[in-house]
């Protein structure tokens, strides 16, 4: 059967240029990315304004608190760089690209974060909100180190549009209004510097309210004029104000504040009262840094994805176990498709919930054609409702726990992502740039939502709660450990031809945010959809997995869908064992991506319309 068409109609066109593209989840970072190229800036200028911009225009969805995941590539120039501020700025000419990179900007347990003193306290997860759940923060130092290395601008220019929108304000996104709205009494009852922040006047903001952030700005202030003792002008002296900025975030007021403030006991998930565990010296010892790129060939690409401390290699499995079969078969769009697809997401995804971590994780057993031959092997006509992970010779799996229920009172929420019945409680960020010289870059920058834990009063911020991805349960690469990373969601992708970036793209959504950039990749690679046809097309993904979030649940069988996939192809998937839920007709799905053509070198733009949020611009 023949791959199904594309919709002839789409939400917005796919943004075509020669100049420069910017996609996101807000459409006040992509301006701002966009007006970072326009001023000589780079891909890697223009990410991290953006990057800053999103924690102030998207505080239910990221914050300075949180963590950052980038996959990037460099054009290595022909000609030596212009200085910084130049008017054509960048990275001189194009020449050949680097290679894929990945920016780690994922914060370790503090060295407080044990499994007996969790377990002492009562818990047997890790808590979804409140300072117990707290990493070390990893997304600004990880944005300045990207500044420092590939950008030219200085840290003052960079910072100014963040520092802009804290102190003069912006409009209130609806998802976040939505999010305070939920949270109103347990700001009001418990997490009282939240309410002094987020409920003005004591009453829940309304969407398109201008929400100011005086404290933040203030933080971001004290980082430029960290920078300014740094009196050597050039390359040098810009990359020694950027680290004194970054000294000044691990070891200055960001740190004693968070910590001493956190000390204090308040309410987490499940109802009890707990201290964190965090400290100075902790904000102190973390390095946001680079890591090599895993990559698996698809379909003539090559895709990049970040290691196993992230979820991203479980992408690279199901393409894997996709690869060989019947294009109708890689078909969202069509029962058999869309059932291999949730198949081969759910044997991929219990490999992920088994042997990923930061830890040594065998992938290249995991993504060994014969290992993925037995895997493939396991898919029938029928869905499956087990967990199945693969063996691995020598090493014992582990098996998480698997609860369909979990009985707590919830304080705040996990990762803001999907519901089960499909309702949305918000999502991480995404951005993507590229920039005229062919640099690029995808950010997946996620956690210290508002509603993670209580806000900082002096910061502006609250901590992100990416432990809650850690287990209480010893001896697995995704135990509780100090010093040890959380394996997160983030998973940000590039994809490849013949060595040279085509395309970045990636999307938040928790567990899903892979599902759905597979189902775009599949449309693009497989099927010839144009980036923004991929994009609005139908979506679905699997929950047959226990989630990463508190309180990690898990629905043998499940299937969340949007009914747009039409009645035939959602009955046939209800009689093949999947256990359906409709989500709605544009619910799922929060993909962005930018890339070039190959042929012609022209630069495209396209991101989700659902939401009514994320928005691409570009020449």
């Amino acid at each position: 059967m023949a791959y199904t068409s594309p919709a002839s109609f789409t939400t917005r066109p796919t943004l075509t240029g020669t100049f420069g593209m910017a996609a996101s989840t807000h459409w006040i970072a992509t301006a701002t990315a966009q007006a970072v190229l326009e001023r000589g800036g780079n891909a890697f200028d223009a990410s991290v304004a953006a990057g800053f911009v999103l924690h102030v225009v998207e505080p239910h969805l990221n914050g300075p608190g949180g963590d950052l995941v980038a996959i990037f590539q460099e054009t290595v120039p022909t000609a030596p760089p212009l200085a910084a501020g130049a008017s054509s700025g960048a990275s001189g000419r194009a020449g050949p690209a680097a290679a894929p990179t990945v920016l780690m900007g994922q914060g370790p347990a503090p060295a407080g974060a044990t499994i007996e003193h969790y377990r002492g306290e009562g818990l047997d997860l890790t808590p979804g909100a409140g300072g117990l759940a707290a990493a070390v923060p990893g997304a600004v130092d990880a944005w300045l180190l990207l500044l420092r290395d590939h950008g030219t601008w200085e840290l003052a220019d960079v910072l100014a549009y963040a520092i802009g929108y804290a102190r003069d304000g912006h409009p209130l996104a609806a998802g976040a209004a939505t999010t305070i709205a939920r949270v109103a009494g347990l700001f009001r009852d418990d997490w009282t510097t939240s309410a002094d922040l987020w409920l003005p006047d004591g009453e829940i903001p309304a969407a398109g309210r201008i929400m100011r952030n005086p404290a933040y700005a203030a933080v971001l202030d004290s980082l430029v004029h960290a920078s300014c003792t740094v009196r050597d002008d050039g390359p040098v002296g810009r990359a020694a104000r950027i680290d004194a900025a970054r000294r000044e975030w691990k070891t200055g007021i960001v740190a004693h504040e968070a910590s001493a403030f956190l000390s204090q006991p308040h309410r987490h998930s499940g109802g009890g009262s707990h201290a964190a565990v965090i400290t100075a010296d902790d904000f102190a010892g973390f390095d946001a840094g680079y890591e090599p790129a895993v990559t698996r060939e698809f379909r003539g690409r090559t895709i990049a994805k970040a290691g196993a401390w992230t979820q991203g290699p479980a992408l690279l499995q199901t393409l894997g176990l996709l690869e060989p079969l019947a294009d109708d078969l890689l078909d969202p769009s069509q029962e058999a498709g869309a059932h291999t697809i949730l198949e081969a997401q759910k044997l991929a995804y219990a490999d992920r919930d088994t042997w990923f971590g930061d830890a040594e994780v065998d992938l290249d057993a995991l993504l060994s054609a014969d290992y993925l031959d037995e895997r493939r092997s396991l898919i029938t006509a029928e869905a499956s409702a087990e967990f199945r992970p693969g063996p691995l010779p020598g090493r014992t799996p582990f098996r998480p726990p698997l609860r369909t229920t979990y009985d707590a009172p919830a304080a705040g929420t996990g990762e803001p992502t999907v519901a089960k019945t499909g309702e949305t409680r918000g999502d991480t960020c995404h951005l993507d740039v590229i920039d005229r010289w062919g640099n690029i870059v995808s950010a997946t920058p996620s956690g210290g939502w508002l509603q993670s834990s209580p806000t900082i009063p002096a910061l502006g911020f609250c901590l992100g709660t990416r432990l809650q991805m850690t287990w209480l349960e010893p001896g697995h690469p995704s135990s509780l450990v100090p010093g040890r990373r959380p394996r997160t969601t983030l998973t940000p992708t590039l994809v490849l031809q013949g060595g040279v970036p085509a395309f970045a793209i990636g999307s938040p959504g928790g567990d899903q945010q892979d599902q759905w950039q597979l189902l775009a990749l599949l449309r693009m690679l497989v099927g010839g959809y144009a980036p923004q046809q991929a994009i609005d097309a139908p979506a679905l993904h699997t929950t047959s997995m226990p989630e990463s979030f508190w309180p990690r649940t898990w629905t043998p069988a499940g299937a969340v869908v949007e009914d747009r996939l039409g009645g035939a192809v959602i009955e046939g998937l209800e009689r093949r064992g999947h256990r359906v839920t409709r989500a709605g007709d544009w619910t799922l799905g929060r993909v962005s991506a930018v890339g070039r053509d190959a042929a012609t070198g022209v630069l495209w733009g396209a991101a989700n319309p659902r939401g009514m949020q994320g928005y691409a611009a570009g020449r």
